[in-house]
């Protein structure tokens, strides 16, 4: 489908929608570290850094990470269209999907803190924050080698 017109079209897409998964992984690789610090932050009790974390965090779900998983997902159906059904693609979209669950649940995790409410240690934050890494190297070996 990389042809005349359709080539800009596809490469603009394509573009958009890596600029969008580089900035959509920059805050699920952040957003858990400073949830471990936020967390480390409550028990010590230090309102006026705790207010800072609150907005930090907030700044990065809603004006960074929240339009990046949009740009992500809308580019990168556009590109499934323009490819069509690829086993790789499908298997692809199955973990973009578990990462958009994680997303969400990082969502949860900084409603919990806003409200002082967080249930989780430092520690599962530490290893939480893993999780996208394990899933991106999986993203970036479906994508190169196309199985």
């Amino acid at each position: 489908m990389r042809v005349g017109n359709n080539y800009m079209i596809y490469s603009l897409f394509e573009a958009i929608h890596i600029i969008s998964v580089i900035a959509w992984m920059a805050g699920l690789l952040y957003l858990p570290r400073l949830f471990v610090y936020h967390s480390d932050d409550l028990i010590k009790k230090n309102e006026d850094t705790t207010n800072t974390f609150k907005i930090m965090e907030n700044k990065l779900y809603r004006l960074i990470m929240n339009p990046a998983v949009a740009l992500v997902w809308i580019t990168g159906l556009t590109l499934f269209y323009f490819n069509g059904f690829q086993l790789w693609l499908t298997i692809k979209l199955f973990f973009v999907f578990l990462m958009t669950l994680f997303h969400i649940f990082l969502g949860q995790c900084l409603r919990s803190f806003a409200i002082d409410g967080n249930k989780f240690s430092s520690k599962f934050f530490r290893i939480i924050n893993e999780v996208p890494t394990l899933i991106m190297i999986i993203i970036v070996f479906l994508v190169v080698f196309k199985p």
